[in-house]
């Protein structure tokens, strides 16, 4: 429920605060007063239009502040957290402002917020009736889920079934438009996957070859060096025991050197343990020599096998700069784009399976929507009849509402239905859709009739009516006001009313009061107790607010409503 609602510099209210109750509340005032920026704070508040030329004369901007109950676990709390919002012990704290340039800002939970979230916490928190304002179930949408909502239980679960058969067939129409429409895209995608796997495969590469392969190639260009160079190492170390160059090998000048050692180790150890080393570089060095020897024997010049080598590896590199940096990755490539090629060579048994799931979907929608249809149009006569019976007591007695259940074509999220509210002013007339069919009081009258024939069922905890009395008097007025009182028993009603038969039934009774000291014109909004509530309904009545047949039939008024109550 709005719990308070705290107005600066709008309209010609300079500051006010509404203290609202969780039942009906009502909001009277003089002409001029400023009744109806009531509701123009509530509108902004909940995301309506930022008028400047609302702000009050003199002032930068116009602020209005909203505190709201609500529940902690609830879709509004979450929206709010959503938008970086908190919730200030159990509430809500909503802020609009629009500066006198137009210039408008929102604050939600203390974070501001663009205006659109304001619009969309407002479909869950209030419907504002008004004669200038959105109303809520003149969309099509909101009619169509008003219309549901009236026919309970018995519509709710074909509902479900339809809205999940609609989802998967959803689903499978902009596949099957996929597979289909981007065949030949799907097609040349085959094409060149098939043909780099007919390429590697052709190649077959293995991991790690193209090193292994550089290796071998880097070894026999350069056969002829290394053969050399192994050959006039193992010279150096080993020499060749018929050479006559008189070089001196490695191995001999080292086995030199431990036989000199060796004939005196016995006298120090020290010099003994240099010996021992040396026998261990001349065993050392000697393998070294055997192995320079064998190395020298093996490298052998072969041009055909280089040209061998180097041929593999120019038909590696071909795939290397097509498919991965590297083998391993031209590998991987071919892995993924197998299991590729094998997805899009079954698409056409998919698309079969597709096609057989989708007609199947196609007819369970149509045997669901027909079902939606027939309930919903036996739900739109019970409507018709509860609306009209309800206006009939507003003081609109030859009017008739009418709900219209008109089936497309084509599926949609909730049936192939269109529903439309349409109201015939008298009868003979025919009936138009609400928006062109009704004057403002009576677009509010016939509101007021379907949200009394919904109290209970809409989820929107509480309301807004402007002007719904207007051109009413008499008996209709109290039916009006009891009216409205029933609504509130399931919902929080705001009220803005010239009629005293409507106060009357009040829970919470709010006076817009304009004072005048000669050069400016203020507004203030004042709560009456029972005494003020009397005086205020004989000015409504009588037009002097200590009349005493003014007191009198406004206790009477008051008495009447607190025994329906």
């Amino acid at each position: 429920m709005v719990e308070e609602v705290r107005i600066q510099n709008l309209g010609v209210i300079e500051e006010a605060v509404l203290e609202l109750s969780p039942g009906f509340n009502v909001v009277t005032g003089e002409t001029g007063a400023g009744k109806t920026m009531v509701v123009t704070s509530l509108g902004l508040l909940f995301g309506g239009r930022a008028d400047p030329q609302r702000v009050r004369p003199g002032a930068d901007r116009a602020t209005v502040e909203g505190r709201i109950v609500l529940s902690e676990d609830g879709r509004v709390a979450a929206r709010v957290e959503e938008a970086g919002g908190e919730l200030d012990d159990g509430a809500l704290i909503l802020t609009r402002s629009v500066s006198a340039e137009g210039r408008s800002r929102a604050h939600v939970g203390g974070r501001q917020a663009p205006v659109s979230v304001l619009i969309n916490l407002a479909d869950d928190l209030v419907a504002v009736h008004g004669q200038s304002d959105q109303q809520r179930l003149l969309q099509p949408g909101r009619q169509r889920a008003a219309l549901d909502r009236f026919a309970g239980d018995d519509l709710a679960k074909p509902l479900r079934a339809y809205t999940t058969a609609y989802r998967r067939h959803r689903e499978l129409s902009a596949l099957l438009e996929e597979l289909t429409t981007r065949s030949r895209e799907r097609a040349q995608e085959a094409d060149l996957l098939r043909f780099g796997l007919e390429e590697i495969e052709k190649v077959d590469p293995k991991t790690g070859e193209d090193e292994l392969l550089a290796a071998e190639e880097e070894r026999l260009a350069h056969a002829d060096a290394l053969r050399t160079a192994a050959t006039t190492a193992h010279e150096a170390l080993q020499g060749d025991p018929t050479a006559t160059t008189g070089i001196v090998d490695a191995i001999g000048l080292l086995s030199a050197a431990r036989q000199a050692l060796e004939a005196v180790r016995a006298h120090d150890e020290a010099l003994a343990g240099q010996a021992d080393r040396l026998s261990e570089a001349v065993y050392v060095v000697s393998d070294v020599a055997a192995e320079l020897a064998g190395y020298a024997e093996s490298v052998e010049a072969d041009p055909a096998l280089l040209a061998s080598v180097q041929e593999r590896r120019a038909a590696l590199a071909g795939l290397t700069r097509k498919y991965g940096a590297t083998i391993d990755e031209v590998l991987e490539w071919a892995e993924r784009s197998a299991a590729r090629l094998t997805e899009l060579d079954s698409d056409d048994d998919r698309i079969d399976e597709l096609r057989a799931e989708h007609e199947d979907l196609t007819r369970q929608l149509g045997e669901l929507s027909a079902e939606l249809t027939a309930l919903r149009t036996a739900a739109a006569e019970r409507l018709s009849e509860a609306v009209t019976a309800e206006l009939t007591a507003l003081a609109m007695p030859h009017a008739s509402v009418v709900v219209a259940v008109t089936p497309q074509e084509d599926f949609g999220p909730y049936g192939v239905d269109e529903v439309e509210l349409r109201l015939a002013s008298h009868p003979g007339a025919p009936p138009l859709p609400l928006h062109k069919g009704a004057s403002g009081g009576e677009l509010s009258r016939v509101m007021l009739a379907i949200e009394v024939v919904f109290a209970g069922a809409d989820p929107v905890p509480t309301f807004v009516f402007d002007e719904v009395d207007a051109g009413v008097g008499g008996k209709a007025a109290v039916e009006v006001g009891r009216r409205l009182a029933r609504l509130a028993r399931s919902a929080q009603v705001i009220v803005v009313t010239h009629l005293p038969q409507v106060a009357a039934f009040a829970d919470q009774h709010l006076v817009v009061e304009k004072s005048n000291d000669g050069r400016v014109v203020r507004s203030g909004v004042t709560a009456l107790d029972a005494d003020g509530r009397i005086r205020e309904l004989s000015r409504m009545l009588a037009g002097m607010e200590d009349s005493e047949l003014g007191r009198a039939h406004a206790e009477e008024l008051l008495a009447i409503a607190a025994a329906e109550r």
